[in-house]
């Protein structure tokens, strides 16, 4: 295995992960199964220590879809609204943002969060939008789809209003009208599941995906160092 110098120097620029086995793993403990989210949100910030300690510049992390606004239970749904307003919160005011330059962004239809929600990620965007060092994106109330959707009528309201041709319209420009441009190298998904799940479907088109039978809480950093050795042994191919 390498060291962790030597895989500073061939990691992907840009990760994404789907946090997936909250649940189940909370069930094999005899808990709530959404109980299992507070393990979830720990492994969060370890994940994101060992990515810094990496030196990979963007993450972009699967926290909430926009199919969990009607497919969760009511108990776990307000569960989970708690859970995020108290761990923006904790992250808004941790002083590691602005010593290590971590920008904070939010993707998705953030305006279908409660209110207190919306204002808290506004917060944290606001205060970090300078940073350039580190960029982490939380996928909240994110499709994939939706996003292409919301590109497109985003495009088509300025070629109605005249500020764009439509000869103009390429991948390129495109791209620029997504939730985020930039492209993950690598996506791994956690919890045994098989399936991109609607995830950065336009970026990821050339991405190398992995997944880990671990749930997300019990994914530990030589699991992550693993999935770094395979992606460097991995000839990646584009187009064939």
């Amino acid at each position: 295995m390498r060291t962790l110098q030597q895989l500073r120097t061939a990691v992907p620029k840009h990760i994404g992960l789907i946090l997936d086995g909250n649940r189940r793993f909370a069930r094999r403990l005899m808990m709530k199964p959404w109980q299992g989210h507070e393990w979830g949100a720990k492994k969060v910030e370890s994940v994101l220590e060992w990515c810094k300690e990496l030196n990979i510049h963007e993450v972009t992390l699967y926290c909430f879809s926009i199919e969990n606004f009607h497919s969760r239970p009511k108990d776990e749904f307000d569960y989970l609204m708690n859970l995020f307003f108290k761990e923006f919160t904790n992250l808004k005011n941790d002083e590691k943002l602005e010593r290590d330059q971590v920008r904070i962004t939010f993707i998705g239809r953030i305006w279908l969060f409660p209110k207190r929600i919306q204002e808290v990620m506004q917060e944290l965007m606001e205060k970090t939008r300078n940073n350039d060092k580190y960029i982490i994106n939380f996928a909240m109330a994110y499709g994939g789809k939706a996003e292409i959707v919301d590109a497109a009528k985003k495009i088509a309201q300025q070629v109605k209003e005249g500020k764009i041709e439509i000869s103009a319209i390429n991948e390129d420009m495109f791209s620029k009208h997504l939730y985020i441009s930039s492209e993950p190298q690598l996506i791994i998904r956690t919890g045994g599941e098989k399936r991109t799940s609607n995830f950065l479907n336009y970026q990821a088109a050339y991405a190398e995906w992995m997944y880990v039978e671990k749930m997300w809480p019990e994914f530990e950093k030589e699991d992550f160092i693993q999935c770094l050795e395979e992606y460097k042994n991995r000839q990646r191919r584009f187009g064939a």
